[in-house]
């Protein structure tokens, strides 16, 4: 997908969510485990049921990892199904890979060829030779992790190397990286007071905001501060709509919050 196509989608729906499908057995509704696919199951209904209101699902490979073949087989089918059935939903491969050259050329093979995601998150530690390879592909993007809404991320991230925040040299550095123009980069909505000196160094790209809701960030706070004229945010929400109830309303009320959520970010596009 072209980030022309993930723009008017977001005019279109008046909406820039990102659903996080952190899917977890012993979260999701007791009686869906009854199923041959509870996985599977789960994500389908949260996609039917929010689909309307979002321009981009989020699997977090770990969740699906964590659960062997199984978990492999209901990432497949998720993202199968999202493909087949809504074309139009930017997807999202939250995998943080990065690896020596060869390595990441099959991580990207993978996940772009393979599984057919849009994008897929990157841990830039081991620099260019790591990101380049899953740059290669035309209307694929490499998401970097720039300023992350874990606390962990002041250990080293906002340290300075040289005149710079490390955060800001990734950012800065890998503008030099060959086919950059696929990049985006996660920046947590936990850091919005950040948020002014990065569009700084990168006024148009794509910004993949976590920590909204659950992880107490502003929407408002991160649209004041992170909002280009083509919006340039994908706000993600996970455990906020996906476990809204664990009762055998989950769809219906992760509806309501996805709806809410979207309802919020269309007052913040009006201001545009």
């Amino acid at each position: 997908m072209e980030p022309q196509e993930l723009i008017e989608q977001i005019k279109k729906k008046q909406s820039f969510l990102c659903v996080g499908l952190d899917t977890d057995l012993e979260k999701i509704p007791q009686h869906l485990l009854k199923e041959e696919d509870p996985i599977f199951a789960f994500n389908k209904a949260i996609i039917d049921a929010t689909q309307e209101f979002c321009v981009a699902y989020k699997p977090n490979i770990a969740f699906y990892e964590a659960y062997g073949l199984k978990g492999w087989k209901a990432l497949e089918k998720t993202i199968q199904y999202l493909n087949d059935n809504f074309p139009e939903q930017f997807t999202i491969a939250d995998a943080k890979r990065g690896d020596i050259g060869n390595t990441s050329a099959r991580y990207a093979k993978a996940f772009f060829e393979g599984l057919e995601f849009d994008s897929i998150t990157i841990a830039p530690y081991m620099g260019k030779d790591s990101v380049e390879p899953f740059l290669e592909f035309e209307g694929k993007h490499a998401i970097l992790l720039a300023l992350t809404s874990n606390k962990g991320a002041f250990d080293l991230q906002t340290k300075k190397v040289g005149d710079l925040e490390l955060y800001k040299e990734v950012i800065a550095t890998s503008q030099s990286y060959r086919n950059s123009e696929r990049l985006m980069y996660v920046v947590g909505a936990t850091k919005s007071e950040y948020l002014g000196e990065i569009r700084q160094l990168i006024p148009e790209s794509f910004l993949l905001v976590p920590g909204v809701g659950a992880q107490g960030g502003s929407l408002q706070e991160t649209c004041t501060y992170g909002m280009t004229k083509n919006v340039g945010l994908l706000i993600n929400s996970s455990r906020g709509i996906l476990y809204a109830s664990n009762q055998e309303d989950f769809a219906q009320a992760a509806r309501a919050k996805a709806k809410e959520l979207q309802q919020e970010m269309k007052k913040e596009l009006e201001r545009l």
